[in-house]
């Protein structure tokens, strides 16, 4: 794309529309019309600085790229957003120049409208000069800052800057077009509830208050952007869960029921507290124990779902229905419909679902796992892994890591010989996809047989990137909320968190001192672990208790350097910003970008399908960092879908294309495809749509 093209069409229709408003000498004009004319003169003006800008980016971001048939990295996607950006005001001021004398022309609208893209292209000005002082610091092709005070820089930044142009007209507009009105929705959905939150309802009647009060939020975007900043800047988890859980409900879950692929089991298990005896991967004639898991409050079982587009040999077994949970539906058929039993399945996948560590269930995914059994025609095992705070780092790890083992042992109940093992997950499950395996290998035990991780988080930290940087503008995934998530895995906020008492082993009545202790002895272990790959870190951690802090536009210190003459718009709700300093951040099971060498040699085939996200920078840095020491990876870069894209499968046709990418790279882990170190061109929507 040639940007010099792109900043002089925007030049000229800045100037048709300014010539067209203005009229002839002399004309007097209302306040909206004012308003207008001023919007395109700071456009103008953010154009021209903006220039140099982005064609610097664009001659070098491409050093930056997983390798040259995949470009893609957080550089390549900011220019990117800057570019749609441009196009939407581009399109808006020919209406403008073409259309601001008819009869019909709504001056106050495209008053609003020209201000919020001239707002935003003002923050995403600034977001390339915070990026620029990344690039210019960092050491060749490194993406993330290992500078503690940038990443702190960006934070406080983060804090002040306006963020509601983003929320209001503008919301969505770096995504394909499909996602615009569903954004919309989980926007004024969020709002909605945020005003309720707290007042004594239900979930389900508090989605009908939310509901009820949405309306004001429909009709005045900006109410709605101004609205939307608040919540994602200073509301706690508490909410984050409440909010995400809605989709656990039986009404909302129901719905999704009713537009999913109907599937002949659908079952709820518990894997007991059992030490298992698993075979040496090394010498099947040895075993090793696996304990199950303790941490923070004691042995206790695992949740678990199994999903089947068929009925096959073991799952209706009365030894499988003996692990059935009582609180789950039980196996049955309608009356009179007796299905053909299949036979077992050479292939198992074991699914860790995504929720930022804190929220959702298997059941909040089961709409494209259900998809993904009948393309596959696989059985699908997918692990309700307890959730922070009040299950922080290690407790989910050791739960995914149990339930692998115990789905080993245990295949032939499932459905499946167990020949061909997949994990899969989005998010945080990628996370845990990838460091079940490190656990599996750790051990002794047999790896899977691939890996298929949908945008996953590598990296647990605030370190700044710049695809961090889009935590600005992404209503999927605010820094905010990115930091409470960190934090709450952690363990920062677990003594707060309150202990579940439910289904818990022979140590489920631990004092409250005991539990601490043993939260203790798991940050203790994680620092005395780290201590051995990088001896200096130690003494780079500040306490639990600091936080960034909350500067206003007055502050005497300065936040960032910018051009002179340049400020971005401040915000007057201030965020406030928990730094993440506990060594359990770059622990390697909980941070497998940081993870030596040494430990990701012997991985399976990972597949990597990225969006356009915050955690983009983490799939390029761990696809090429497994690239360098010579592992099997894909790296898939999907470029106009948000955060979270699998659960939106049905939503468009966009959607069901980048699940179609998912369902082929584990046909490939199926199907023995195993390429080395391999590539995948980028696969830009406009042109799947043409092909």
């Amino acid at each position: 794309m040639n940007d010099g093209v792109v900043f002089t069409t925007l030049e000229r229709v800045c100037e048709d529309s300014i010539t067209a408003l203005s009229g002839p000498p002399g004309r007097t004009h209302d306040d909206a019309t004012m308003r207008l004319l001023e919007a395109m003169k700071r456009i103008q003006e953010h154009g021209r600085a903006l220039e140099p800008v982005v064609v610097g980016f664009a001659s070098v971001y491409h050093h930056f790229d997983f390798d040259a048939e995949t470009p893609g990295n957080g550089y390549r996607t900011l220019v990117k957003v800057v570019r749609s950006c441009l196009f939407h005001i581009i399109q808006k001021s020919r209406y403008v120049a073409n259309n601001c004398r008819g009869a019909f022309f709504r001056v106050e609208h495209n008053a609003l409208e020209l201000e919020a893209y001239c707002s935003a292209l003002c923050q995403l000005r600034a977001l390339l000069y915070l990026a620029k002082r990344i690039l210019n610091d960092n050491e060749s092709g490194q993406l993330y800052s290992s500078d503690e005070g940038l990443s702190q820089s960006f934070a406080r930044e983060y804090s002040s800057m306006h963020k509601a142009c983003f929320y209001g007209r503008c919301l969505g507009f770096q995504f394909s077009p499909t996602m615009r009105p569903f954004l919309q929705t989980v926007v004024i959905s969020m709002v909605s509830f945020g005003e309720n939150y707290k007042r004594q309802q239900s979930g389900i009647g508090m989605a009908a208050l939310s509901l009820l009060t949405s309306g004001k939020y429909v009709i005045d975007p900006e109410l709605r952007g101004a609205e939307f900043e608040r919540i994602t800047q200073n509301l706690d988890m508490d909410f984050w869960k409440s909010f995400w859980n809605l989709t656990e409900t039986e009404l909302l879950s129901g719905l999704a029921s009713i537009t999913s692929n109907l599937v002949q089991v659908n079952l709820t298990l518990s894997a007991p507290a059992v030490t298992l005896r698993m075979p040496l991967a090394s010498d099947p004639r040895l075993s090793v124990s696996v304990s199950p898991p303790v941490a923070h409050w004691g042995p206790g079982g695992v949740n678990l779902r199994l999903i089947s587009h068929v009925l096959r040999e073991g799952q209706d077994s009365e030894e499988l229905l003996a692990f059935a949970r009582s609180d789950g539906p039980p196996l049955s058929f309608p009356v009179g419909f007796k299905p053909q039993k299949h036979p077992l399945s050479p292939w198992l996948i074991i699914h860790f679902h995504g929720g930022g560590f804190v929220a959702q269930t298997s059941r909040s995914h089961e709409n494209y796992l259900k998809s993904w059994s009948r393309d596959l025609n696989v059985p699908i095992l997918s692990v309700d892994y307890s959730l922070a705070p009040e299950a922080p780092f290690p407790r989910a790890l050791e739960e995914c890591f149990y339930a692998y083992c115990w789905a080993l042992q245990n295949s032939h109940l499932l459905g499946s010989t167990g020949e061909r093992v997949c994990l899969a997950g989005d998010s945080a499950g990628g996370n845990l996809c990838i460091t079940v395996t490190m656990r599996a290998m750790t051990n002794g035990v047999r790896v899977p047989d691939g890996i298929m991780a949908a945008y996953p988080a590598t990296l647990l930290t605030t370190d700044a990137s710049p695809s961090r940087l889009l935590t600005l503008i992404d209503p999927m995934l605010p820094l905010g909320v990115l930091t409470k998530c960190i934090n709450a895995y952690a363990g920062m906020d677990f003594q707060q968190a309150v202990v579940p008492t439910g289904e818990l082993g022979t140590l489920g009545s631990l004092s409250r001192e005991s539990v601490l202790l043993l939260s203790d002895l798991t940050q203790g272990m994680s620092s005395w672990f780290q201590s051995f790959l990088d001896p200096s870190s130690s003494t780079q951690h500040l306490s639990n208790g600091d936080k960034a802090e909350c500067h206003s536009k007055n502050s005497d210190e300065q936040l960032a350097e910018y051009p002179e003459g340049f400020e971005p718009l401040r915000s007057e709700q201030l965020a406030e910003i928990k730094a993440t300093h506990t060594p359990v951040i770059r622990n390697p099971f909980v941070s497998p970008l940081l993870a030596p060498d040494s430990m990701l040699k012997g991985l399976p085939p990972i597949h990597i399908a990225s969006a356009l996200d915050a955690l983009l920078d983490d799939s390029v840095m761990f696809a090429k960092k497994l690239k360098g020491i010579g592992q099997p990876v894909t790296l898939t870069v999907i470029e106009d879908l948000p955060h979270g894209f699998l659960s939106l499968l049905q939503l468009s046709k966009e959607t069901q294309e980048a699940s179609d990418i998912c369902v082929n790279r584990m046909r490939e882990i199926f199907q023995k495809l195993i390429m080395g170190n391999c590539n995948q061109n980028i696969l830009k929507l406009e042109q799947m749509k043409a092909g």
